[in-house]
């Protein structure tokens, strides 16, 4: 029995290495991929010029332009204006199912909020386009709904259940202790929360938001749909626009292997990678001072 047991303690240790440094082998062969073929984009167009103001048209015959200025942008609108709604709206749903609402109601709102998160993403576009559209071009007297502003309330709703999830741990994790001591000096259950609560769980909470931030900027058919697709510059959130993901999506089954925009697109994906890469680990540091600190 005691080998048998050795054997299989051993096994599953083994197990849970491999599957770790598979992991870790796939995420650099896909660095090393997007790289590599990136490489061979930056030789024929120049940083400069990947970078630069100009208009994203691969496709142009006489004069085609590889900039993604007006790519950046659109991802940095969706993605901001989805955190700007989703950031309080979770945290506060998080403390509600935590410290205020009543046992019963926890236990309906939570699995509810839990299974946004199965919503598959072409449903949330087609409803930023029956939905969400129309009803911002009526609001705000806009020709069409298909803007920033429609992909941000889209993506707020897709990062909601990692805000929640992860936001409702994190103040579950807050010692009791602290609470109590609050109580016995006279605070009420809001000064408890804002002055004790808070202020103990408030870089997990960050850690949480950055999390759902990723979970937003890497979305595809959510954006391609309800944005407009835009390549122009945009000057604001009523504008339409185009993002990363969007422009991966719709052009990589149609560019000819081998082409400068073939590779351009690469590029693009690389520098998507490493953006998700950093507030990845960004939140995984957040969190694992959090951690140190015992909570």
């Amino acid at each position: 029995m005691t080998r048998r047991r050795y054997f299989w303690n051993w096994f599953f240790e083994k197990s849970l290495a491999l599957s770790a440094l598979v992991s870790i082998a796939t995420l650099m062969g896909i660095f090393l991929l997007l790289t590599l073929n990136s490489w061979k984009a930056f030789e024929r167009i120049g940083l400069g010029e990947f970078f630069s103001l100009d208009a994203w048209n691969p496709a142009a015959f006489d004069a085609p332009s590889y900039g993604i200025a007006s790519l950046l942008v659109g991802t940095f609108l969706t993605t901001v204006g989805a955190t700007l709604l989703a950031a309080p709206l979770g945290v506060g749903m998080a403390f509600f199912l935590s410290e205020v609402g009543p046992s019963w109601l926890r236990n309906v709102l939570k699995p509810m909020v839990e299974l946004m998160a199965a919503v598959p993403s072409v449903i949330m576009g087609f409803a930023g386009i029956v939905l969400v559209g129309p009803f911002l071009a009526q609001a705000f007297d806009l020709p069409n709904g298909l803007n920033a502003l429609n992909g941000s309330i889209l993506l707020a709703f897709m990062a909601l259940p990692t805000i929640v999830s992860v936001s409702e741990d994190v103040v579950q994790a807050v010692p009791q202790a602290y609470k109590e001591a609050s109580y016995a000096l006279g605070a009420n259950r809001w000064e408890t929360l804002t002055q004790v609560t808070l202020p103990a769980c408030y870089s997990g909470l960050l850690a949480a938001i950055m999390l759902g931030v990723g979970r937003a900027i890497g979305e595809t058919m959510t954006v391609l749909m309800a944005t407009g697709n835009a390549t122009a510059m945009p000057s604001g959130f009523f504008s339409s626009v185009r993002t990363i993901t969007a422009t991966v999506a719709i052009e990589m089954g149609e560019v000819p292997t081998g082409t400068t925009h073939y590779y351009t697109l690469f590029a693009c994906a690389l520098v998507l990678f490493l953006i998700t890469l950093l507030i990845n680990y960004s939140a995984e540091r957040v969190a694992a001072r959090l951690r140190k600190r015992g909570q």
